[in-house]
């Protein structure tokens, strides 16, 4: 396989990160801080995006896009992570929201949806895991029932956690049971579940953020009483929206470029070092090689996974495979970092920089391998893809 994409890749490159460059304070650690600067500095650079063409860049013209190949895509994706995603929650319309719209959604909702995603305008959040619902998704128990008002519509009741960006965004991708399982010819929990484009700012809906040490903004609890919901918020078919969520999985876990960040600080390393980069243990710069060759390798999985996609032949078990490694280099990267790091002078003009990215790099990683689908779902995923390929 050709690691290199090309000069018209490379040229995208240099763009993206002039930029950055220009446009991202140096020590931006990504748009949800506790400084509010953070994140219109993100909501800027998106619609500075957005104007270049570059923020949706392989969407159809008629979407907002420039019909840029899945690679020119891929690139972005990389830049962006590599720099701390001065997308902010953007990448989620980018990267997997819009797309589903685009495949499972009424030429309404498209016209309705997509536009604002692509000009960098609208922060969307799903609405997926709850309290007892978290890696067996299919177990929800947010009920959507019929309004008793002979109207089309129906009232959502429930509770959901872990929702990023809750307080801040303007849409929600909510699925909820339309049918209890046993009810209407539903007989596996995975049937019987519908997805919903849901207003944020319904008084129906309320917002309990929850604090972590990955920062404000990131987690939230949402409760639903009695949203009124009717058939236009219906993205594809009622009690059919588990095929959907398989395909969110997809775009979700593959659309985020991690290794890209890891490589980035892995590099810096010896050059923040300076002399001091040879008087570090041959263990710990034997760890840092290693790092590296995990990232090439993450790269490389990610890279047959976009191709998978492209093609439309992506399974489960292909981007769970990606998903393993990728968060596991996330973890490991971040505790070779963090030794690293322990080496640095801090009366080094570098030091404050490298010290600060390697740190919020480590409180990140924490969550890497339970956050979008636990590390053991992944792999019990992987095996029930190659146990049927071996049938």
């Amino acid at each position: 396989m050709e690691f290199q994409m090309g000069e018209q890749a490379d040229e995208l490159r240099t763009e993206l990160r002039s930029l950055v460059k220009e446009q991202v304070p140096e020590h931006f650690l990504g748009a949800f801080t506790d400084d509010p600067a953070d994140l219109e500095t993100a909501q800027q650079f998106c619609r500075t995006l957005a104007r270049r063409h570059l923020l949706c860049m392989a969407w159809p013209e008629q979407f907002g896009g420039r019909e840029a190949s899945v690679w020119e895509q891929t690139v972005v994706r990389e830049e962006m992570w590599a720099h701390h995603e001065p997308r902010g929650a953007q990448y989620m319309g980018v990267n997997w929201v819009g797309p589903i719209i685009m495949k499972h959604g009424t030429a309404e909702q498209q016209r309705r949806h997509l536009p604002p995603i692509a000009a960098g305008e609208v922060i969307w959040c799903q609405g997926f895991s709850e309290p007892e619902a978290g890696s067996d998704l299919a177990s929800l128990r947010t009920t959507a029932r019929r309004a008793a008002d002979g109207s089309d519509g129906w009232l959502v009741s429930g509770q959901k956690i872990w929702t990023s960006y809750a307080t801040m965004a303007q849409w929600c991708f909510l699925l909820a049971r339309t049918t209890r399982v046993g009810d209407g010819g539903v007989a596996k929990k995975q049937q019987g579940l519908t997805i919903f484009l849901v207003p944020m700012n319904d008084p129906a809906i309320q917002v309990r953020p929850i604090r972590t040490m990955l920062g404000p903004h990131h987690l939230n609890e949402v409760f639903f009483d009695d949203l009124r919901v009717t058939e236009a918020d219906v993205l594809g078919t009622v009690d059919d929206g588990w095929s959907i969520v398989q395909d969110v999985m997809s775009f979700e876990r593959v659309g985020i470029a991690r290794y890209a960040r890891c490589e980035r600080l892995l590099a810096a390393a010896p050059t923040v070092l300076g002399d001091r980069w040879e008087e570090l243990p041959a263990e710990l710069r034997g760890r840092w090689v290693r790092m590296l060759t995990h990232c090439r390798r993450a790269r490389l999985m990610a890279y047959r996974v976009v191709e998978l996609q492209n093609s439309g032949q992506i399974k489960p078990g292909d981007a769970a495979a990606y998903r393993i490694a990728v968060t596991k280099l996330d973890q490991d990267s971040a505790e070779v970092l963090t030794d690293i790091a322990a080496e640095v002078a801090h009366d080094d003009p570098r030091a404050g920089w490298f010290l600060g990215e390697v740190e919020d790099h480590w409180r990140y990683s924490q969550a890497s391998t339970v956050s979008s689908g636990s590390i053991e779902m992944q792999r019990i995923l992987l095996s029930r893809s190659l146990l049927a390929g071996a049938k």
